[in-house]
């Protein structure tokens, strides 16, 4: 069962949303209500495809929301802000609603993954969190499945905690590789909290413990007879760690008519030592012994070993994971979409730039998956204006909204909403997955898109699509403000 630490989160923030939030109250604009959109604008790594993940930490985010007069003393020392203001925040809670992309769900740049409507005051305030939680469990996320993908089926467990940044990056990082994938973490704690089966054996140290590295290894063995994978490359892994190794299984677990035990390496040429590892098991009837790997793996390291004959059933991955370390920023960012004047009527908001990748799409929005009937592949991401419908049994015509003159027409297809509602006036009417359904949530989703789209390298660029409205209306608004 889950025990959150009940640190208050309420002042991570960035002072801005603090000095904005006390201008708004004094200009009249406390109870205004506005829209805004998180979404990124890249996938990392240049991939096909990103994961959504973090939700969980931001509904709990949002439950606790709540100034102390801790707070409220220190923002008063800084002369900043208006009495009345703070004396606002001593009852300050969401009481918006959010719309979100469940945990797990493939995502592309550009769609709106979590979408807020709020208060002025109440929806500025959240963007720091909201952008830390999904930031950085989307990209972990991310990473991780590219790796599970890359081990074609093979076990791989995260390794990362010593080189996260942070207790946090570590706790969350270990959670958010499962969603990815994996298969379980070296985090003990991510286990206790959250469940991500925690696993490990030995290190370096307990064979130099020992007079004799054979001594080390029929110690393990006395020790945890159904769980002897022993770390081989202490000294010399083929020379003998690996006849040691065997040897330890033939005096201690063969008695036992246990059959099932393992290696590990953590240094060396991988495919070349595993070779020749699995010959020397299986010559000496070992043959249902696993051989795992650790030391500096990435997706493009693992393909390479796996298209190289290496004999590997299991793969611990560490720095390049819980870091992202070719990549180690998601970029999502939160963007005002909209206004709603007192009336309910919305008013569309746009950011425009001379960098075209950073224009907004506009307009509270709704967010559909269309899938081909036949096959029940993806087909294309389209994004509406809120109140618009979808007809299932009507023929569909999607564009290209950077190229217009590409079109498609589409039938014989189905629609997903993939945006559920997490909270509506401040109440969470959401209850997030075990995480166990949401990582196959996210697998079986991922099984959903084309191989061209999950390729590593040059990825097939998969449409997000605007509605002929939603592109309407953000032609407009390009046009009526293109000279302000």
């Amino acid at each position: 069962m889950k025990e959150e630490a009940t640190t208050n989160l309420t002042m991570l923030c960035d002072f801005y949303e603090l000095t904005m939030g006390n201008g708004y109250f004094i200009n009249g604009m406390a109870d205004t209500i506005t829209y805004f959109d998180v979404f990124f604008r890249r996938c990392p790594d240049e991939g096909g495809f990103a994961i959504a993940a973090g939700l969980e930490q931001v509904i709990d985010y949002i439950n606790n929301l709540h100034f102390t007069e801790a707070d409220l003393a220190y923002l008063r020392s800084r002369g900043m802000f208006d009495e009345a203001f703070l004396d606002y925040l001593r009852t300050f809670r969401f009481t918006g609603d959010i719309y979100a992309v469940p945990e797990g769900t493939p995502v592309f740049p550009h769609e709106p993954i979590l979408t807020v409507r709020a208060p002025a005051i109440e929806a500025q305030f959240v963007e720091t969190f909201l952008l830390l939680a999904l930031n950085h469990q989307s990209l972990i996320a991310t990473k991780a499945n590219r790796v599970i993908r890359a081990a074609q089926g093979r076990r791989v467990l995260e390794f990362g905690s010593r080189r996260a940044q942070g207790a946090d990056g570590a706790i969350l990082g270990a959670r958010a590789a499962y969603i990815g994938g994996c298969h379980g973490t070296a985090c003990t704690i991510s286990d206790q909290r959250y469940g991500v089966f925690a696993g490990g054996t030995m290190a370096h140290s307990w064979v130099q413990m020992f007079d004799s590295q054979l001594e080390a290894f029929k110690a393990y063995c006395r020790t945890y007879p159904t769980n002897a994978v022993l770390l081989v490359d202490t000294y010399n892994t083929l020379k003998s760690g690996v006849p040691d190794a065997i040897r330890a299984f033939n005096e201690v677990l063969k008695p036992m008519g246990i059959t099932k035990c393992g290696i590990r390496l953590d240094s060396g040429d991988m495919a070349y030592l595993t070779r020749e590892a699995r010959k020397m098991l299986d010559e000496a009837g070992w043959t249902e012994c696993q051989i795992t790997v650790s030391n500096a793996l990435d997706e493009h390291l693992i393909q390479d070993l796996l298209r190289q004959g290496a004999c590997i059933d299991m793969f611990g991955v560490g720095e390049r994971l819980i870091t992202a370390r070719s990549e180690p920023v998601f970029g999502g960012v939160y963007k005002l979409a909209a206004v709603e004047k007192p009336d309910g009527e919305i008013i569309p908001k746009i950011k425009i730039s001379e960098n075209v990748g950073k224009i907004t799409n506009p307009h509270f929005k709704a967010l559909y998956r269309l899938y081909d009937k036949e096959n029940g592949k993806a087909i294309a991401d389209y994004i509406c204006v809120h109140d618009e419908k979808i007809d299932e049994a009507a023929p569909l015509t999607i564009f290209d909204p950077d190229a217009t003159w590409k079109r498609k027409t589409i039938r014989n297809f189905t629609v997903r909403p993939l945006q559920v509602p997490v909270f509506q006036n401040g109440k969470q009417v959401y209850q997030s997955p075990e995480l166990d359904d949401i990582r196959a949530y996210c697998l079986q989703q991922v099984d959903t898109l084309w191989d061209e789209v999950k390729r590593f390298d040059n990825p097939h660029q998969y449409y997000v699509d605007l509605s002929q409205r939603l592109w309407d209306i953000k032609n407009e608004l390009l046009q009526r403000n293109a000279g302000c």
